[in-house]
């Protein structure tokens, strides 16, 4: 049988993607192996079950992650099935061929992720990593690029929890608010951050900001009810 370099050019970035995806996943868990059982149980890509992966192939290869299904009723698409622990995705390649709204998507002044997400249809989303072939899609890469997401996904999960502890009484929103964190969906967290924050300033700026930043918002809600709870107890 002949190697990796004796296939065709199309099925090598197939697999040198299959392979980035898979060792991304991998670091992933190794780092969430060092987290209480708890909170690795809350990380989006643990708590998601199965998932699908959309490698979508423009001026930049963009890899989104997301729960939702894409099906391909006109059997184009070409499809890996991956797994590494208890993770479980489909991954499915996009190109102007298969999706041919791509060839009108202008990535000459940057990557267009919220463009990527409207042409597949995607609402919500686990991840959207942005990745210049052939020099990052390298294991090394690979490996950095899933430890920074479970770094960023922990330290989102147990700011929720902290969250939750200063506004006891406001846990079920909290709850929903990252419910629409793992799900992507900026307008719905920033809907809720205002429901649990009501009238903070800097949770009004953070949350009115274009486009939203998660984080930005995340650490105003709880400065603002560890203060609201620090007033309530002097």
């Amino acid at each position: 049988m002949g190697g990796q370099g004796e296939l065709p050019s199309p099925e090598r970035m197939r697999k040198a993607v299959a392979d980035y995806v898979a060792a991304c996943h991998a670091a992933y868990l190794r780092h969430a192996e060092l987290l209480p059982p708890a909170v690795r149980g809350r990380l989006p890509l643990i708590a998601a079950g199965r998932f699908t992966v959309a490698a979508v192939g423009v001026r930049f290869l963009h890899i989104v992650g997301t729960a939702e299904r894409l099906e391909d009723p006109s059997g184009k698409e070409a499809t890996v099935e991956g797994e590494v622990g208890p993770l479980r995705w489909t991954l499915r390649f996009y190109d102007p061929v298969v999706l041919p709204a791509l060839r009108l998507l202008d990535e000459s002044e940057g990557p267009a992720g919220q463009q990527v997400r409207s042409l597949l249809g995607v609402r919500t989303f686990l991840y959207h990593l942005t990745v210049q072939p052939p020099a990052e899609l390298g294991e090394h890469h690979a490996g950095h690029t899933g430890v920074g997401l479970a770094g960023a996904h922990t330290a989102s999960a147990r700011e929720f929890e902290a969250i939750r502890r200063a506004a006891p009484e406001r846990e079920a929103l909290v709850d929903e608010m990252e419910g629409a964190w793992v799900a992507g969906l900026p307008r719905a967290q920033a809907l809720l951050a205002r429901a649990i924050a009501p009238g903070d300033g800097a949770v009004e700026a953070a949350a009115a900001r274009e486009p939203l930043d998660p984080e930005e918002l995340r650490r105003a809600v709880l400065h603002a009810v560890r203060g609201a709870a620090a007033g309530e107890r002097a």
